[in-house]
């Protein structure tokens, strides 16, 4: 098969100078993508430290032959995503490719999460990856090109104790990356989610002395190929992690139909109502909330409502 190469696309990367963002930008740089590594080198609970792994992480690609520059501001602003945009249009005149990957992590359970921590979450996470999508969409769309990938979790889609704030957010990219998805589809641009697992410094504290080879290089494949401009899928969600590529979807049962509905109705078909032993998918891009709508309404009218 031929190599896959960027060669001419410029990619911003966020949380680009460790973990699964440093794993990302040097497979894109190596396959020719300009890179803008965004990080501030925060703490993963997001505060200040005098780490420096965006410049780091640039002598790096630029040693191998590469291009790319660093990026310290704050994706928790749109002040700060302008900048990150700015840089890639200062540095290389344009910007092709987002990936979302900045994040922090402050636990605690539902009935003991400070509110300054479930915000500080929430500003580098949902807010931080609206602010980047946001900002990199008209460059997209006026040049009709773009590729987004938003950083996903488990926890997003299954929750996690003790770490609602992280979930919720995480939860959220699917109607941000939908959204996109569907704004996108007649101007060339495509928007995906990644589902990874991967041991990190976000794994701290978990024990991992079991777990297969989860390494951050090991997801890059994935990510990069929805960055690829043969990538035609959009509003989709791939799982990576320690050597497995899935596809991630949301489904619904057919569901029972009647004409008018009461409590004890309701309670007498729950089994039916949950039975799902043909689920329905339906594509988020171009019309998954229509084609949701259309199946109900074509159910009613087979029943004669």
């Amino acid at each position: 098969m031929t190599e896959l190469r960027f060669d001419g696309r410029v990619a911003v990367i966020t949380g680009g100078g460790r973990g699964l963002g440093r794993a990302h930008a040097l497979l894109l740089a190596s396959r020719g993508a300009k890179i803008v590594v965004n990080d501030p080198g925060v703490s993963m609970s997001g505060d200040a430290t005098d780490e420096g792994p965006a410049d780091e992480l640039v002598r790096e690609i630029r040693a191998a032959g590469g291009e790319a520059v660093a990026s310290l501001d704050s994706v928790a602003t749109p002040e700060g995503a302008r900048a990150i945009v700015q840089a890639g249009l200062d540095a290389f005149g344009r910007v092709d490719i987002l990936i979302h990957s900045a994040g922090n992590v402050r636990r605690g359970l539902l009935t003991e999460i400070a509110y300054e921590d479930f915000e500080a979450v929430l500003s580098v996470h949902l807010r931080g990856a609206f602010h980047m999508v946001r900002e990199c969409f008209p460059h997209m769309a006026a040049q009709n090109h773009g590729r987004i990938v938003l950083t996903g979790s488990i926890n997003g889609l299954y929750g996690k104790a003790n770490n609602a704030s992280y979930s919720l957010c995480k939860a959220g990219f699917m109607g941000l990356s939908n959204t996109a998805a569907i704004e996108g589809r007649d101007c060339g641009i495509r928007s995906n989610l990644i589902i990874p697992a991967a041991v990190t410094r976000m794994s701290a504290g978990i024990d991992t002395s079991k777990f297969p080879p989860m390494e951050p290089e090991m997801v890059a494949p994935a990510v990069a190929w929805l960055c690829h401009d043969d990538c035609a899928i959009s509003g989709e969600m791939l799982v990576a992690m320690g050597g497995r590529v899935a596809r991630a979807f949301i489904a619904e049962s057919e569901g029972v139909f009647r004409p008018e509905w009461s409590i004890e109705d309701v309670a007498g078909n729950i089994d039916a109502i949950r039975a799902a032993g043909e689920p329905l998918v339906f594509a988020p891009a171009p019309q998954g909330e229509l084609d949701h709508l259309l199946y109900g309404f074509d159910m009613a009218r087979r029943h004669g409502g």
